[in-house]
């Protein structure tokens, strides 16, 4: 408005001069606009933000070449192609569709151990958080000789180590295929649906051990040794399903709820050359017990298992000998709480082992030998180590990640295995995660964080020397500073007599003379962790959207979660959810004494084990929370799985209160503030009978509360636009009641 009378009361500018202003002032408006670009929940879930990585990476055996899985966008064809570490040159294209018309649409591929052959992943279909079938072909490098394993989708297809044959389950049975002679052999054959699953986990074991195939080749391909699981005695959950039809289906799986019945397992070896199955027996008997993990050593006759009691406590490491039939115990792991299942067991070339335990209060690498006699500590320290890389054996150097350089962050590491001359392999604080070439002369080092999308650089084993960028994310750099985002700041504040990390995220226009909403975010599981120093994940953006419209958004990594050692992790043993409650009440509570947050206007929410603390954190801090939602929520842990609830409380029958005093079925009428339940009615995992039964509740009280239920989503409520609809809804939510 001044503007324009400032041109009228002065005639005597020439045109040039009006013209240069108008000019500089669509430049300042247009830099300005560009500058202030508002985060949507459009923007969030269609791709804007999406960063670029190497997708389904492989080192090859001579350790001077990696293979990628690349989709090319303008002929829409699906290659492997092989590159030179230190050039980051494409040497060769192992195959392509584009060049040979019979390779199927694979999704993803996997090399034989001798490189001769891949085996390629088509018509995929998930079955649970892990698992998948699968129609699978194997192919020669190059492209020729495609040959389709089988006609059915199948699970977990395996090469041999000579690649000659293919393992593999279908229909709760194992199968070998002879990739010469395409005969087709099957070892077992008493399995059933709902009864019998051989070489594949049941769904307890594949969500709280981490793992579906349950089946592993020995060292020349003569053995096999395989779980079974007789789950007939295991209750059944059921879903409706409704889909599309006039009329619903109903899902029904084996779902053993915490103090009901596991499966009973047993190990077995499958003997290829006359084709018997025998099962294993141990010299000590156990009731009640879990087999987590299997694996061979280098001697093709000796298979490792680990025998677990069930209440996780006591870890037994097993050596069995198949030649002889005979059983060694070289190695027991115990706890007065529980022992935390790992994949880190590895075996060396004289069958020595790598073992990781938190005995001394932290999680260490140790070296054994073949008897399970110690040859030494390898890391000490008070902090843990949070991946293994492997050994080169050459060397005898052993490559590590752990949280020494901050519990937030990640670095990698080698050292001696003698525990000696121990090196910083990477310079930059953060998140640092390596992938080692097979001969271990490089490692392609994958960094981010809070300020910088993932950067992939070849480094120097030795040294940790950056050799090169192999790929970086600076375009979406490039776009991000149009959107002006906030910093997240990293703290740590003293709660209830322990440290905890947070971060919090202000508006950018943030003036501590003001009085700010805000929205606290956490997850709180046992041995968990939101707070750390890596780049955005999708919650990050919608939390800076919501910074965008003048929220204050904070996260506490508060008592029990991970990283900080044992007894931080191990604190809540046996009273799931109430220390980790108090937290966030408590947090909540000092950061609603900052000037500059209106204290009558603080809300939390999470997901699964989050929104718990979410439902609990506003029963049970009526004078602190104004509002909550949780998201696919546990409001009891008699309605959880045995292997995930009884490690952390033991059984409902040996501790009900574990159970019911911080079950907020058992207290409704202490809700006041605002709540919204979210549940997919196909949640395989937290079932929505969490939320319903939660519903009821609340109803019986005549407490108002909100709900959705997603109809036939599973734990993730994802697909199409669905996360867009969901944040809708969180998004609404919180402006309406926060």
């Amino acid at each position: 408005m001044s503007f324009f009378f400032f041109i009228i009361e002065a005639p005597i500018i020439n045109i040039m001069q009006v013209k240069t202003f108008f000019l500089s002032f669509f430049l300042l408006t247009a830099f300005a606009s560009a500058q202030n670009k508002v985060i949507t929940l459009e923007s969030i879930w269609d791709g804007t933000f999406s960063t670029r990585g190497i997708p389904s990476l492989h080192s090859m055996n001579d350790g001077k070449r990696y293979a990628t899985y690349n989709f090319n966008r303008t002929d829409r064809s699906i290659s492997v192609d092989v590159y030179d570490y230190q050039t980051n040159e494409k040497t060769e294209t192992v195959l392509s569709t584009s060049d040979n018309q019979n390779l199927p649409r694979f999704s993803n591929y996997t090399f034989s151990p001798d490189e001769s052959k891949l085996l390629l992943a088509s018509e995929v279909e998930p079955i649970y958080r892990r698992s998948s079938k699968g129609i699978y072909f194997v192919v020669d490098v190059g492209g020729k000789n495609l040959i389709q394993i089988s006609e059915n989708q199948i699970q977990e297809p395996t090469f041999s180590p000579d690649a000659t044959k293919v393992a593999y389950g279908f229909n709760n049975n194992l199968f070998v295929f002879d990739l010469s002679t395409k005969i087709t052999t099957q070892i077992t054959f008493d399995g059933q649906t709902n009864a019998i699953i051989n070489g594949i986990t049941d769904w307890v074991y594949e969500e709280e051990f981490s793992f579906v195939r349950a089946f592993e080749w020995n060292a020349d391909g003569s053995q096999i040794g395989y779980i079974k699981f007789d789950e007939s005695q295991v209750p059944e959950f059921s879903m409706d399903i409704y889909g599309q039809s006039l009329y619903p289906k109903q899902q029904v799986f084996k779902y053993p709820k915490a103090g009901e019945a596991n499966s009973l397992v047993s190990l077995h070896i499958y003997h290829l050359g006359n084709d018997i199955s025998e099962e294993v027996n141990l010299p000590q008997t156990y009731e009640d017990f879990y087999i987590p993990r299997i694996q061979w050593t280098q001697n093709k006759n000796k298979l490792s298992a680990q025998y677990m009691n069930r209440h996780q406590n006591k870890l037994d490491l097993w050596l069995i000998d198949t030649s002889s039939k005979t059983a060694e115990l070289v190695l027991t792991e115990t706890d007065a709480a529980y022992v935390d299942v790992t994949f880190d067991l590895s075996f060396l070339q004289d069958n020595s082992f790598i073992w990781t335990s938190e005995k001394d209060g932290f999680n260490h690498v140790y070296h054994y030998n073949e008897n399970g006699k110690l040859i030494h500590q390898v890391t000490s320290g008070n902090w843990d180590v949070t991946a293994l890389y492997g050994v080169d054996t050459a060397s005898k150097t052993l490559f590590y990640q752990s949280a020494e350089t901050g519990s937030i962050n990640r670095a990698v590491y080698r050292i001696s295995l003698d525990g000696k001359n121990k090196q910083l392999l990477t310079k930059s604080e953060g998140t640092n995660n390596a992938k080692f070439s097979a001969d271990f002369s490089y490692f392609i080092n994958t960094f981010s964080d809070a300020k910088t999308p993932p950067i992939f650089t070849l480094n120097d084993s030795k040294t940790g020397a950056v050799i090169r960028t192999i790929r970086d994310n600076e375009s979406l750099l490039d776009k991000l500073k149009d959107y002006n985002l906030a910093d997240k700041e990293f703290g740590t504040m003293e709660v209830n007599g322990h440290q905890v990390n947070m971060y919090i995220i202000k508006p950018k226009d943030f003036d501590s003379s003001k009085s700010y909403p805000l929205l606290m975010h956490q997850y709180s599981g046992p041995g968990s962790q939101n707070v750390s120093n890596q780049w955005n994940s999708s919650n990050d953006y919608w939390h800076q959207m919501l910074a965008q419209q003048g929220y204050i958004v904070a996260c506490i990594d508060g008592i029990g979660t991970g990283f900080k050692g044992a007894a931080f992790k191990k604190a809540t043993y046996l009273n799931l959810v109430q220390l980790e409650t108090e937290d966030q009440i408590e947090a909540a509570r000092q950061l609603g004494q900052r000037a500059y947050i209106d204290a009558s206007r603080i809300g939390i929410w999470g997901w699964s084990f989050g929104g718990h603390v979410s439902t609990n954190s506003l029963l049970k801090g009526t004078d602190v929370f104004k509002m909550a939602i949780a998201v696919a929520p546990v409001t009891s842990w008699r309605f959880y799985d045995t292997i995930y609830t009884e490690r952390y409380l033991r059984t409902p029958q040996e501790n009900p209160g574990g159970y019911d005093n911080n079950s907020p079925l058992n207290y409704p009428e202490m809700l006041k503030g605002s709540l919204l339940l979210v549940h997919g009615s196909g949640d395989d995992n937290v079932h929505v009978q969490n939320s319903t039964r939660m519903a009821a509740a609340l109803i019986a009280e005549n407490k108002p509360f909100d709900w959705a239920i997603y109809p036939d989503f599973n734990h993730g409520i994802y697909g199409g636009k669905t996360r867009l609809h969901l944040y809708t809804k969180l998004t609404k939510f919180i402006k309406s009641n926060l």
